[in-house]
């Protein structure tokens, strides 16, 4: 890797995440604040422990019609966002201004396209991109100098090996894999009858869905030819709903995107105001001098 990291975070995830683990956390008047505290320590554990030289926050901006387009149903069943987040997230936007950190947020957009853009114009500038994440769409991002790592403690950066090891296929396969398998997280029905195990098998075999496809004869189940056959349009679909665009319009350049020190005047008050003046001592401190 080179000695430039860009850390790209998984905003919104990190922030559902922070919400749901932490007990309710409240403000003097009231205000749920445990999302952003959670918030706040996950971000403090990244940057302490790959000293990012650039690092932005991704915010989901909404769903693409040309998903909804190909799949009315995608991610219909996710629940509304409680309102003891939803009150929350101005509050993080706060705290990320007084951070003077990058936050990207493009309207109609999914922070998983977005993110993908970002790890490509990475590359392109020779900067490598650590993506906090939990979300198994994003290994297919996985390659030279571009690393997923789940945000939570102690937890392992994922390379293409790692990926290999986890879901049985490279991370350039993983479109094809979750066009076999299906979603649930994102309400994207997958081949009745393939799950990961069968569709890393399938691909380790064919390689491709085109040669799968192709070779569909040499299959010896006849319950998975039958599935196949039946569901290769789902497949296809699936494929379109899963596969990242990396080519988005409107996202920050990579050296707009370089890590800055806090503006202390800013931050600890907003801290103090919150209840939470405990998060700005290492700020106050100096012990993330990052400029």
């Amino acid at each position: 890797m080179s000695n430039r990291l860009l850390l790209l975070v998984d905003g919104l995830a990190v922030a559902y995440r922070a919400f749901h683990a932490i007990p309710l956390l409240t403000s003097s008047d009231g205000q749920p604040t445990n999302a952003l505290f959670g918030f706040a320590k996950m971000l403090r554990q990244l940057q302490d422990t790959w000293r990012p030289s650039h690092v932005a926050v991704v915010f989901d901006g909404g769903t693409p019609a040309a998903r909804l387009d190909l799949l009315p149903a995608y991610k219909a069943q996710r629940a509304e966002m409680p309102d003891g987040l939803v009150s929350q997230l101005p509050l993080i936007n706060e705290y990320l201004s007084a951070l003077r950190m990058a936050s990207v947020r493009l309207e109609g957009e999914e922070a998983d396209d977005a993110l993908a853009t970002l790890a490509k114009a990475a590359h392109a500038a020779c900067v490598d991109t650590l993506i906090a994440t939990s979300d198994k769409d994003m290994m297919q991002c996985v390659g030279d100098g571009v690393h997923v790592v789940p945000p939570v403690k102690d937890a392992r950066r994922l390379g293409p090996d790692e990926v290999r090891e986890k879901t049985g296929v490279a991370p350039a396969q993983i479109p094809a894999w979750l066009a076999l398998i299906g979603d649930a997280a994102d309400n994207i029905p997958g081949v009745p009858g393939v799950g990961p195990k069968t569709a890393a098998k399938l691909l380790q075999d064919y390689g491709t869905l085109d040669e799968l496809w192709n070779r569909m004869g040499e299959i010896k189940s006849e319950r998975i030819r039958q599935a196949l056959a039946e569901h290769r349009e789902t497949v296809r679909r699936n494929l379109a709903l899963v596969s990242l665009r990396s080519d988005l319009p409107g996202v920050p350049a990579v050296e707009d995107l370089r890590a800055q020190s806090p503006d202390v005047a800013r931050l600890l008050p907003f801290l103090q105001r919150l209840g939470l003046s405990s998060l700005g001592r290492a700020y106050q401190e100096g012990e993330l001098n990052l400029s």
